[in-house]
């Protein structure tokens, strides 16, 4: 169970697990701001304490602006989040359900965030080892490597936590 931790402002900072979460609020490093549904979390002594959904941290940090100014490692989840879980193709509509490499492998394509979008089962089929120039095709955006919360957020997203998302 994952845990959405604000700065000091409400702007979003990382997805952090829960032990992590209820450490930073009994510890006072940080508050409770919703809590997940009616989850309790019960301590060996029998006390009950509230299981946090979202919680904001009291002092300010530069964690998200450090975490900026460097991409992240490459990762299938990062992708999904990149590109929104959708075929990368123009003009499909369809879940990206497959890794694609944009250069095939084939031809010395390598797993990067500049190399690998996501593809339907059936345009990735299609595709095999082909470049999408030799089959008349565009993506929708250039593959880039993603740079702070654009990684983060999405890929342990909840729905409730959309409206700390545009928080900041």
């Amino acid at each position: 169970m994952t845990v959405l931790l604000l700065n000091a402002s409400y702007e979003p900072l990382a997805v952090v697990s829960w032990k992590r979460a209820m450490t930073l609020v009994l510890t006072g490093r940080a508050e409770m701001v919703e809590q997940d549904g009616s989850r309790v979390v019960r301590s060996a002594g029998g006390v009950e304490f509230p299981l946090p959904g979202v919680v904001r941290l009291m002092q300010m940090v530069s964690f998200a602006s450090m975490r900026a100014k460097r991409s992240p490692n490459y990762s299938r989840a990062g992708l999904v989040a990149r590109d929104n879980g959708e075929c990368q193709v123009a003009g499909c509509e369809k879940p990206g359900s497959t890794v694609d490499h944009v250069i095939p492998r084939s031809r010395g394509g390598d797993n990067s965030w500049e190399n690998c979008v996501l593809m339907c089962l059936s345009h990735n089929s299609r595709k095999g080892d082909q470049s999408l120039e030799e089959l008349g095709w565009t993506l929708k955006q250039r593959p880039v490597a993603p740079h702070g919360l654009m990684v983060t957020l999405p890929v342990a997203r909840k729905s409730d936590w959309a409206q700390w998302a545009t928080s900041g």
